[in-house]
């Protein structure tokens, strides 16, 4: 008897949105970073960045 896989942990949706959130979240940080802030402003700002957008995907794409 072969045993079915387990399901994925995310799905493909919520792995999409993750990726393009991070990568929104470690655009900005660069930017930040350019701007001439520091490191720790840098984090802050992407991380807000990044979940900020998370939130605003979620709600574009249903």
């Amino acid at each position: 008897m072969s045993v079915p896989p387990p399901d994925p942990l995310l799905s493909l949706r919520s792995a999409v949105l993750l990726l393009i959130a991070v990568l929104i979240g470690i655009g900005v940080g660069v930017l930040t970073v350019f701007a001439g802030q520091p490191g720790a402003t840098a984090v802050i700002a992407g991380g807000g960045a990044a979940g900020a957008s998370l939130l605003a995907l979620e709600k574009l794409i249903r």
